[in-house]
């Protein structure tokens, strides 16, 4: 693979985390933003396969395919599923912050990770390096995703966003997180998924909603 070629298809993924970190944060519809979610996954398994096409590594190949089966398939499934137990909670209605709003903060916080992230820019010359800052922008998003949205679901794709993004700041940086590593995450975050999963349809049985702001009405 040629350098330019490399640097183009490189870009072309971290671009594609940062616009999916963007509209899950700017779409309201949970169906939407789930599907958001799976591009995503797939922009993190293409930039994991464009490093291992560089390095021409066999182990990142199959870690790129392990990404692409949890992130584009199986966490979009169980994140469907729990969404056709909510019943009417299919909506983000009530952020704690407007759309608007949103969108600068978004903004803010990329501005804040390329500034954050200039010393281990400058360290190295390389492409991947110079992504890091997306990457870190991706997980400040998520964590903004988590923090103002209501629904639990909604929280629950923030939280996996912010996974996302710590997993490219990792390929990124390092490029070699084993394959036994990658794939005891991969597992760890699909069991949270399913103990959410069945905690947000407990919540809709018991409550009738999966709005958590509702449960500090609740009184002994």
């Amino acid at each position: 693979m040629s350098d330019a070629l490399y640097v183009q298809l490189l870009n072309l993924a971290a671009g594609g985390l940062l616009l999916t970190a963007v509209l899950a944060l700017w779409r309201r519809e949970l169906s939407v933003i789930i599907r958001v979610f799976a591009v995503q996954g797939l922009a993190l398994a293409g930039l994991v396969g464009v490093l291992a096409a560089r390095e021409g590594s066999a182990e990142l190949v199959a870690v790129a395919v392990g990404v692409l089966v949890v992130r584009v398939g199986v966490l979009p499934w169980l994140l469907r599923r729990a969404l056709a137990t909510s019943g009417a909670d299919r909506r983000e209605t009530r952020p704690v912050v407007n759309v608007a709003s949103s969108l600068l903060a978004a903004a803010a916080l990329t501005l804040l990770a390329y500034a954050v992230s200039q010393p281990l820019v400058r360290l190295s010359p390389e492409p991947a390096i110079h992504a890091v800052p997306v990457a870190l922008a991706v997980v400040l998003i998520g964590f903004f995703v988590l923090v103002t949205r209501r629904r639990a679901l909604s929280q629950l794709v923030g939280f996996l966003l912010m996974d996302n993004g710590i997993t490219a700041v990792g390929f990124l940086t390092g490029a070699g997180i084993g394959l036994i590593v990658e794939v005891g995450v991969a597992l760890d975050v699909v069991l949270v998924v399913l103990v959410l999963q069945v905690l947000t349809g407990r919540m809709r049985e018991t409550f009738g909603a999966t709005d958590l702001d509702d449960l500090r009405e609740l009184r002994d």
